[in-house]
């Protein structure tokens, strides 16, 4: 049986296309006209480069998710999506021509030897490295499990260089970026794909969660773009009770496919529930926020999911390229279709981007304006509806932030300027013996100064950015938030950022305000 798969996988020979009816002629007719293309154009051009324009071409008449991978796109997407890759475990950012460890992945050769955030690479075997892009940062620390490379280092904290040789490993692709109590009873599970993984990963994570006195539940799938069914599938499980149904596919010409149940009892399908959906969530993200909804499971928060309703499955070319075509469609247990209309692909992105939603509680669901949506109702008699992703029981729309804001980000001033903080003045090593390692006693009370604060703004605009005071007033609490996680990060990992950014998350806040009424 043939796993269906949503988003990037890595797929099958692409030959057996070519044996459908009809497919011999055309191929024909285009074969003619590449060989007239190659033997007359004016310019000399690449048989390549007309072949993949070609399939290209070919797919953009169908769906926007039959799309054409290159090869190198292709081994990196198979990467993801298998979870894990042989290197020396770090989180990397080039600054200043140089090579600046961001994190050391938790359990990987680099954290063993102790290399901290904040070294620098200098030399790569005896090589100065310094210049490098991230190509041949990559070609050169990744390598095969078991072989050695030699590093120096420079730690600025410390000022001193120091060498390291490091045995590489296998280093995981987390999924779940951060798994936190965030009161005494509710637990947070934010996951950014569904890969290979993500099921014992997210597994995992509950279960500590449960150890430390987890009794309820915000699984955030906020711009979690999808991935594997059959992740999905599992991770809906652990939420639905009995063998209710989580998803099912249609195929060709509406024939039946695949239906996929529940099949195990998991602790978590009496906890209560909220899952955080944004425009970013798609595919596997709506799978399983849909049966969240269907079954009145739990209650969803945010904005209204991306709307991806449609099944692709790869085809690997010879060449290590691959094509990802649409097989099939997807149902929520209601029967509801999740994909959005494409008749205009110009705007199938564009539209995602320019929605506007009312906020507020839409637990009868009476926000959505468009008619054309097909009405289903759950067991408890609640509308929804279908067409158009998943639109939240309670819609919550985060801050827009002004454009310098946006420009900060895409700059990466905030993680340069911290960066640069935590190296100077002995900056670092205060926090280390003011908090002792104590996260909530750096959440609660670190502050940066007016002072800091100030010189955060030089440094904006030593870097050729116009600063605009009224836009910093207007996301200065946004700004202090961002910086400070920064500098929980290097300390407390994935956990420290997220635990500081979601203070300032209005639809977090939603969401936890809600759970906690939930008395069960």
């Amino acid at each position: 049986v043939l796993a269906l798969l949503i988003g990037f996988v890595v797929g099958s020979k692409f030959s057996s296309i070519f044996s459908a009816e009809g497919v011999s002629a055309g191929s024909d007719k285009f074969n003619e006209v590449l060989n007239l293309t190659k033997k007359h154009y004016y310019k000399d051009i690449s048989t390549n480069e007309l072949v993949d324009d070609a399939i290209v071409g070919m797919l953009e008449s169908l769906d926007p998710h039959s799309v054409y991978i290159p090869p190198v796109e292709q081994e990196a997407i198979a990467e993801q999506f298998k979870g894990n890759f042989d290197g020396i475990g770090i989180e990397f950012q080039i600054l200043e021509d140089t090579i600046t460890v961001v994190t050391p992945i938790v359990g990987g050769p680099s954290e063993a030897v102790g290399i901290f955030a904040g070294d620098r690479i200098v030399e790569i075997e005896k090589k100065n490295c310094v210049g490098f892009d991230n190509q041949q940062v990559l070609k050169n620390l990744r390598g095969d499990r078991g072989t050695k490379v030699k590093l120096k280092i420079y730690r600025p904290f410390g000022s001193k260089l120091i060498d390291f040789t490091i045995v590489r490993d296998q280093i995981p692709l987390h999924t779940v970026e951060a798994s936190i109590l965030v009161s005494d009873s509710v637990g947070y599970v934010s996951l950014s794909k569904f890969t290979d993984t993500s099921t014992l990963e997210v597994k995992d994570a509950l279960s500590k969660l449960a150890k430390i006195g987890m009794k309820k539940v915000i699984l955030d799938l906020r711009n979690n773009p999808g991935g594997y069914l059959k992740q999905a599938h599992q991770i809906a499980d652990l939420f639905i009770d009995s063998t209710k149904m989580i998803v099912y596919t249609k195929e060709k010409n509406d024939a039946p496919g695949d239906e996929y149940k529940a099949e195990k009892d998991y602790h978590y399908e009496n906890m209560p529930l909220v899952v955080l959906i944004n425009k970013g969530s798609a595919s596997a993200s709506e799978i399983v926020s849909g049966a969240i909804q269907d079954w009145d499971r739990g209650l969803i928060v945010g904005e209204t999911s991306f709307g991806k309703g449609l099944v692709q499955r790869p085809f690997t070319l010879p060449d290590k390229s691959a094509v990802r075509l649409t097989i099939a469609k997807y149902f929520t247990p209601l029967g509801r279709a999740i994909q959005r209309s494409y008749k205009n692909r110009d705007d199938y992105y564009v539209e995602v981007h320019d929605r506007v939603e009312e906020e507020g509680e839409n637990f009868a669901h009476n926000a959505e304006l468009d008619s054309t949506k097909k009405v289903f109702y759950t067991k408890s008699g609640k509308k929804v509806l279908g067409g158009g992703g998943i639109t939240p029981d309670y819609i919550v729309v985060n801050n827009e932030l002004t454009d310098f804001s946006i420009k900060l980000r895409s700059n990466n001033i905030f993680y340069e300027f911290i960066r640069k903080y935590l190296d100077a003045n002995g900056n670092k090593t205060k926090i280390v013996k003011n908090y002792n390692n104590d996260f909530l006693k750096f959440k609660d009370n670190f502050s940066l100064t007016e002072k800091e604060l100030g010189n955060f703004v030089k440094f904006v605009i030593s870097n050729n950015i116009t600063f605009d005071k009224n836009e910093f007033n207007h996301d200065k609490k946004y700004i202090k938030q961002r910086l400070k996680a920064h500098i929980a990060r290097e300390f407390w990992q994935n956990n420290g950022w997220y635990a500081v950014l979601l203070k300032e998350d209005k639809q977090f806040t939603k969401a936890h305000e809600l759970i906690r009424k939930i008395n069960r």
